[in-house]
């Protein structure tokens, strides 16, 4: 029924279901450009509308809002005294560690992984349930009664108001072994007549091992769609530390995974190889045009350039990585060419002037020279860049993945080309 229903959920474009031992996922994509948060509420009405055709035991959740690169961090909890063992670990990662990250902006979820999940067991022994005559149905039932809360309604003395409540929860494992099954000759059977109850694992399908060491407990970060994952890192990285104070002593947080190292690195490559295209430019300048003041030009038209792509982006939103920064990296040596050309057409008319009237120009004279130049070239460049930065625009007709994808770069390009075309 979760399938079937999930096909009507409005701008649903595929839905696929996968089965496995004790859980199914129910996969469903939307037209590209949905909003994430419409299509997160549009899925609960729906799960709310078949919650009454699914079994009694079966649950239905919805994911957290992140994507499947949102795993930015990853971490593991070892204690190499030997004081905890995997359980309290896993205890500890559950119950202490997971919610204080989960409080942290732009985090969706902590997934545990690793260790042993504490759980009672209750074993029954098939041959004593027969001998007094208990069914496996009324084990169940005694136990979801004798571990609950009930109220009991308020008393009033001396003009005072004292609230009943019944705090039947089970705590210890002599508790479970109490409970009252049945009454058989005026004796009751309890559950530890019929049952073993001890403290063990939960089943599990895997183990989360360290360094051939050994098995952990460790957690997953999983990042917020949309969000920056640098600034998210540096903040669970400053929450770990201040967390440590508080864990028992011998257990050790360890950095297994960090993206910001991956993000930072390739930021960084880019930044260099921007840095040299600078460089080697305004060598070139220097060298074929041999005028520093002229080269200057060109030079700074670069950076000004570059100025304000990163600030167009940073207005609209695009994140500084390989793909944007890659677009300005191919945008440096058009954006360059037109200053070039200006400035040797400048020098062309300088050096005729000069031959013609036997002498450089001087004052108002200079400046006209130098205006004509422009003015002659100068159309022509604008409109060679502004066909350069046109050349891309087929790039934004990209959609889904693709688009995703080479959009940041298209934008940075354009924004870059057009700066150099009114600059």
């Amino acid at each position: 029924p979760l399938t079937t229903t999930m096909l009507s959920v409005p701008g649903a474009k595929t839905v696929r279901g996968y089965s496995f031992f004790g859980d199914s996922f129910v996969y469903v994509l939307f037209e590209d450009g949905t909003d994430l948060y419409w299509a997160r509420s549009r899925v609960l009405e729906y799960l709310n509308q078949v919650q009454g055709r699914l079994p009694a035991t079966a649950k239905t959740s919805l994911g957290p809002d992140a994507t499947g690169v949102g795993w930015i961090f990853q971490y593991a909890l070892v204690d190499r005294s030997g004081r905890n063992d995997l359980s309290q670990l896993r205890a500890l990662q559950d119950w202490f560690l997971k919610y204080e990250l989960k409080s942290l902006p732009d985090v969706a979820e902590v997934a545990s992984v690793g260790g042993m999940v504490r759980q009672v067991q209750v074993q029954l022994e098939p041959n004593k349930l027969a001998a007094y005559g208990i069914t496996y149905s009324q084990v169940r039932d005694a136990l979801v009664a004798g571990n609950q809360e009930a109220g009991g309604s308020v008393l009033e003395l001396a003009e005072a108001e004292y609230m009943v409540r019944a705090r039947g929860y089970l705590k210890t494992l002599e508790d479970f072994r109490a409970v009252p099954l049945a009454s058989r000759g005026g004796v009751p059977v309890r559950l530890g007549d019929v049952a073993v109850v001890q403290m063990g694992p939960e089943m599990r399908r895997g183990i989360a091992e360290l360094d051939g060491e050994g098995e952990v407990a460790g957690g997953v970060v999983i990042l917020r769609s949309g969000k920056n994952a640098q600034r998210t890192i540096e903040a669970v990285k400053t929450k770990l530390a201040e967390l440590k104070r508080s864990l028992p002593p011998g257990v050790e947080i360890v950095t297994t995974y960090d993206r910001s190292a991956l993000i930072g690195r390739a930021v960084e490559n880019l930044s260099h190889k921007l840095l040299q295209e600078f460089a080697v430019v305004a060598a070139v300048c220097l060298i074929f045009l041999f005028h520093l003041r002229s080269a200057l030009v060109a030079i700074i038209s670069l950076p000004l350039g570059v100025l304000v792509a990163f600030l167009v982006m940073n207005h609209q939103g695009i994140n500084a990585n390989i793909m944007s920064l890659g677009g300005i990296a191919i945008a440096i040596g058009a954006m360059v060419d037109a200053a070039i050309v200006m400035i040797e057409n400048a020098h062309k008319k300088l050096e005729a002037w000069k031959h013609e009237h036997g002498g450089a120009p001087t004052g108002d004279e200079h400046w006209r020279v130098i205006t004509e130049a422009a003015v002659e070239v100068g159309p022509a460049l604008f409109f060679s860049l502004v066909i350069i930065t046109l050349s891309f625009v087929p790039v934004f007709t990209l959609e889904a993945q693709e688009g995703r994808m080479f959009a940041p770069l298209a934008f940075t390009k354009t924004y870059a080309m057009a700066a150099a075309a009114v600059l």
